[in-house]
This record gives structure tokens, C-alpha cells and sequence, in this order.
């Protein structure tokens, strides 16, 4: 099936007009774009101011900060390996940066306090080589904010993570890089360097429809942060890597990990957040996520949702020029809402465990009701039957308990807890007792229960 025939004309048309509206009122050069959808690539489309000379899905452009969030993956697998732990100080592995107790975990979620840029010149239009050691990226102070306390975005903080990898594997950025994430995903297109079929960096005139070239420079030290050059077919291999994880690369808990909020956001600042090397952001009722970049000449941007499935890349080559990052939003939003994620059927459980399936049903937290349900391979899922409530899906453990996965009671403990003969008495939720009558029990709940039990008032 051709891509053309993945999606309704309508829909095609839709996304055609989006990208032509951006590319007109954006003046840049070009811009291509692609959607995916069900494991493929559904739809892309291109526009360029020189007819008969449209980008497709294996021109490069440079994407960037995107590349930041390749190099979150390499640290990801470093700590999945065992070789360090995201809690631990960068100065552990690179002594005398000067960045003190600065964690991995903080650099990875840009909460570190360090600086957003490099001290002078401006790295993005000059050669790595002004800058051939990590002081020179720092700086003299390179810590502007307390560590810990708020998100900052940082170039150098990237920077650093770069040069742990390649301390700890004991190569080039660049060649861990292609060896750990690019071969194994097929993403062959993607490179420090432009090769070609690649697009020319513009700057347009702000007050004429006039352009002038941009430089290219190789960052050195900075590659980490901003190097690399890619495409819309590679860049959508890579988001449905980060959508379900791949065994091979990062298990899907490890990604999921990468998408979860780690940096506090600023107060009102509620509709975007950082993961570890990931942008969060709520766009209406949907959660978005992925990262936008830039350089000279350059534009990028991806974005996919979990809940539709859908990811859309968009590149383009001007300085400045069309809000990619809206753009792309719109992209996924024009097809998840034109034609909606259809759901797999419904099928039973392969098998069922009737002490698990007597354990389901109502449960009351005091005299807040809840429902249990049981899910695939022993999970379990807690939902308030009436009113709020703290929901949660849990997952079986070994020993007997289950953890919680979600919401307030991540990481909690669930437990059933039996009485002399054997019988369920309570379930142990972080030390809540949820039992199967409302203050069911004076033994299980503490403080007792009066005596006296439930009364009518008496007028």
C-alpha cells in the first residue's frame, strides 16, 4: 500500500494545506513533512520555492536539539547496563568539571542550574575547535541556578553528557552513537556530517523576500547537544522506537521512564514539561511528546502521541521562519481527529486465577468506594466507582504484592492481607486498608470503629 492510499483524500488534503500555509506565511526555502500511523508512514508531503526541487523522505536537513534526545538514549543504556546510576554526580566520572554535585538525572532533565549557552561566541556559527575542552564549554561559573530546584534548558549540560558517554565507552560520541542507535534502527540517514541529498541552511530578511546563506560549522564538543543531520523516514523510525522501546536498543520501561516528567516546570508554566531528554507538552487533551531544534538555517521538529499513535516530523531550512513545532502538533492532531485510532477487539483472558478473580469488585477506602479489576498476566487496576479518587494499575510482583505503576500510588506497595484462617481480611495499599464493607472491621482499620456501628439521627 502506497502511502497515498493510507489515509482519506481528505485528511491527505488537510495535511497539505497545513504544510502549504506553513511554508507560504513562514517564507522558508522548504519544508517537508511525515506522519505516522500504524507502523508505517502514512502521509508525507513537501513544499520548495523552486518548482520541480521539493525535499522528500530522504533529503537531510539538521535537526538540531533533537539530537539531545539520541544522547539520552546512549545514557539510558549506560545505566541500564549497570555503568552508572542516574543518581549519581557527573563529577564521579568526569572530576573537575566544575559543576559539583550536579547528577546525571539533572542533566538529563535540564534541572541542573547550569547556563542555557556556552560563554561567547555564539557556538552555533563558529567551529567546535574555539572550544576544545569542557572548560571552555563552562565557562567560569558554569552553575547559575541552584541544582535540584526548577528546570533551566542547557546546551552545556548536554555538552557533559556527551563526554560521559564517551568516557564510559571509551569512543567517539559520534561512533557510539551509529553503533548503539543508528545501525540497529535502520537509520541510515541520519549523520554528524551532511551527506548528500541534503538542504542548504537560509537566512531570510525579515523585511524582504530575500535570502542569505548560513554557515555550517562542525560543533566539536558540542556535537552532542546539536550536530546531527537527518530525515523524516529516519526521524519516524526513531519515534516509534520512543513510543514502545525496542529490546535491542532500551526496553520499554526505560523509555517510558524517558518520557515521564522529571524537572519541576515554572509556577503557571503547566502545559509543558522535560523528561530525560524528552519535551512533554498538552496540546488540548492530548499529550504530545518528542523535542524541537534548531541551528542556523535549520528548523526541526517531532512530535508523537501514545494514546493515537501517531508521530509527524517537520524540517525545514531557515533561521528563522514557520513555528514547526505547531506545525507538526497539527499534524497529529488533523489525523487523530479525522480518523481516530480504531481499538483491537475486546478477548478474554487467556486464563484466569480465581483467587486473583475473588479479589475483584467493590473495596472502600474508609467510605470512598473503589472497583478492582483484573487485568493481563496478574495486574490489577483501582478505580473509584463514585466521585475523584486516586486511580492506579499495579503490576505483579514475585513475592506475592503488586507495584503501583501510575499516579499517586507509583511505586506503592498493594498487598492482601489474611486473616488467622486463611481468608481475606483487607488489602494493604501503603498502609491505607481498603475493606469490603465501609469501615469494615475494628482489627483492620486503625482507631478502631465505634461501637455502636451506623445510626440514623435521631430529630
Amino acid at each position: 500500500m502506497t502511502t497515498s492510499e493510507v489515509l482519506l483524500p481528505t485528511t491527505r488534503r488537510a495535511l497539505l494545506h497545513r504544510i502549504a500555509t506553513a511554508q507560504a506565511d513562514g517564507r522558508t526555502p522548504s519544508l517537508v513533512a511525515a506522519v505516522r500511523r500504524d507502523g508505517r508512514i502514512a502521509w508525507s508531503g513537501a513544499r520548495s520555492c523552486v518548482e520541480g526541487h521539493e525535499p522528500d523522505g530522504d533529503t537531510q536537513f539538521r535537526i538540531g536539539s533533537l539530537t539531545k534526545t539520541f544522547t539520552a538514549v546512549l545514557v539510558m543504556r549506560l545505566r541500564d547496563e549497570g555503568l552508572l546510576d542516574l543518581d549519581d554526580p557527573l563529577e564521579k566520572y568526569l572530576p573537575g568539571t566544575g559543576v559539583g554535585e550536579v547528577t546525571v538525572f539533572q542533566l538529563l532533565g535540564h534541572s541542573g542550574g547550569l547556563a542555557a549557552e556556552t560563554p561567547a561566541p555564539w557556538w552555533e556559527r563558529t567551529p567546535g575547535k574555539v572550544r576544545p575542552g569542557l572548560a571552555d564549554v563552562l565557562g567560569e561559573e558554569p552553575l547559575i541556578h541552584p541544582s535540584g530546584h526548577g528546570h533551566h534548558y542547557s546546551n552545556p549540560g548536554y555538552t557533559l553528557l556527551g563526554s560521559l558517554v564517551e568516557r564510559l565507552r571509551g569512543g567517539s560520541w559520534d561512533e557510539v552513537l551509529r553503533q548503539e542507535i543508528l545501525e540497529p534502527l535502520g537509520m541510515h540517514r541520519t549523520t554528524p556530517q551532511a551527506e548528500e541529498p541534503h538542504a542548504g541552511g537560509w537566512a531570510v530578511h525579515p523585511w524582504a523576500d530575500v535570502l542569505l546563506p548560513e554557515p555550517v560549522e562542525d560543533l566539536g564538543l558540542m556535537a552532542s547537544a546539536g550536530q546531527l543531520w537527518s530525515t523524516t523516514t529516519d526521524l519516524l523510525r526513531f519515534a516509534a522506537f520512543l513510543a514502545q522501546g525496542d529490546d535491542r536498543i532500551l526496553s520499554e520501561s526505560s523509555v517510558a521512564e524517558m518520557r515521564a516528567p522529571a524537572a519541576p516546570v515554572e509556577a503557571g508554566d503547566w502545559a509543558s514539561t522535560y523528561g530525560l531528554g524528552l519535551q512533554c507538552v498538552r496540546r488540548g487533551d492530548r499529550t504530545l511528546l518528542g523535542h524541537t531544534g534548531s541551528l542556523p538555517g535549520f528548523l526541526a521538529t517531532l512530535w508523537f502521541s501514545i494514546e493515537d499513535d501517531v508521530a509527524a516530523v517537520v524540517l525545514t531550512n531557515a533561521t528563522s521562519g514557520p513555528l514547526v513545532g505547531a506545525v507538526a502538533a497539527d499534524l497529529v492532531q488533523i489525523v487523530a481527529e479525522a480518523e481516530p485510532r480504531i481499538p483491537e477487539p475486546w478477548r478474554p483472558l487467556p486464563e484466569v486465577d480465581e483467587e486473583l478473580l475473588a479479589l475483584t469488585g467493590p473495596w472502600y477506602w474508609g467510605t470512598h468506594v473503589y472497583g478492582l479489576r483484573l487485568l493481563a498476566d496478574r495486574g490489577l487496576e483501582l478505580q473509584p466507582l463514585r466521585g475523584a479518587g486516586r486511580a492506579a494499575r499495579f503490576r505483579a510482583r514475585p513475592d506475592g504484592t503488586w507495584a503501583g505503576l501510575n499516579g499517586y500510588y507509583a511505586g506503592e506497595t498493594l498487598r492482601v492481607v489474611r486473616g488467622e484462617d486463611g481468608s481475606v481480611d483487607h488489602l494493604d495499599l501503603g498502609s491505607f486498608a481498603f475493606t469490603r464493607k465501609p469501615y469494615g472491621g475494628s482489627e483492620s482499620i486503625p482507631g478502631g470503629v465505634d461501637e455502636g456501628g451506623w445510626r440514623g439521627l435521631a430529630i
